[in-house]
């Protein structure tokens, strides 16, 4: 085995499409590192466990183990969910929690991978708005980088971006396709999903497209996403060196 563990610890959903999307994702992940050790664990609603997963690593002699949260945004999540489950890991594991996927210029990518896989092309872009559309947080940071990362898919070259939520914030999906319509310059409009796996919010985002003109995928295994977390990994892998060296 090639360096620590890799622990991909997504939300998880009643929704059977959510779990074998992570699953497909993280297969696409550990195909990248060969060699490496690549394990996936759900917070709710799925199996394996986190805790499940920890207990097994323990077992298997496993000493060290990088947690990368399945997120695009450093929300509740992130911040109390996982580090709470990740205390309750046997005293064997050294666990070094990775930094959530967003922002990243791959995400970028990933969403225009999608929309073109939807029908569109580059050629496109002067004419067509976005609405990149998300779960939805209360965390105000987390909406923060919603935000931003709506202008920065702007500057590649869309007509207009406008970020949407299906739930905790606003404006909803539906009413930024609205908005866009009357954005000059706009021809049609796009919904571009802004989440990792299908279920319920997802499914709110789709209903919320009805009015658009095209309806891209969700993000899912792309070897875009695939690739990220791999970068995730290694960053906290040098992260821990660090650390290690300065003691």
């Amino acid at each position: 085995m090639n360096g620590p563990v890799l622990l991909v610890i997504a939300h998880g959903s009643r929704d059977p499409r959510h779990a074998a999307t992570v699953q497909a994702l993280v297969r696409r992940a550990g195909a990248l590192r060969p060699g490496a050790r690549v394990e996936t664990a759900f917070l709710d609603f799925n199996l394996p466990s986190v805790t499940g997963v920890l207990d097994r690593l323990a077992a298997d002699g496993v000493r060290d183990v990088v947690a990368l949260p399945l997120l695009l945004t450093r929300a509740f999540h992130a911040k109390a969910d996982i580090p709470a489950v990740l205390r309750q890991a046997p005293p064997s594991l050294r666990i070094r929690q990775a930094e959530v996927l967003g922002p990243s210029p791959l995400l970028i990518s990933a969403v225009e991978r999608r929309l073109y896989e939807a029908g569109l092309t580059p050629g496109d872009k002067s004419a067509t708005g976005v609405v990149l559309a998300s779960a939805g947080s209360t965390d105000p940071e987390a909406i923060a980088v919603i935000a931003e990362t709506a202008r920065e898919l702007r500057r590649t070259g869309w007509c207009s971006v406008r970020p949407a939520f299906a739930s905790a914030s606003l404006p909803r999906t539906e009413d930024a396709v609205r908005a866009l319509r009357t954005d000059p310059g706009v021809r049609r409009v796009a919904v571009a999903p802004y989440v990792i796996a299908p279920g319920r919010l997802p499914d709110r985002i789709a209903a919320g497209a009805s009015e658009a003109d095209v309806l891209a995928d969700v993000l899912g295994p792309s070897p875009e996403l695939a690739a990220l977390l791999m970068e995730r990994y290694d960053g906290a892998v040098r992260a821990s060196s660090r650390m290690a060296a300065a003691v």
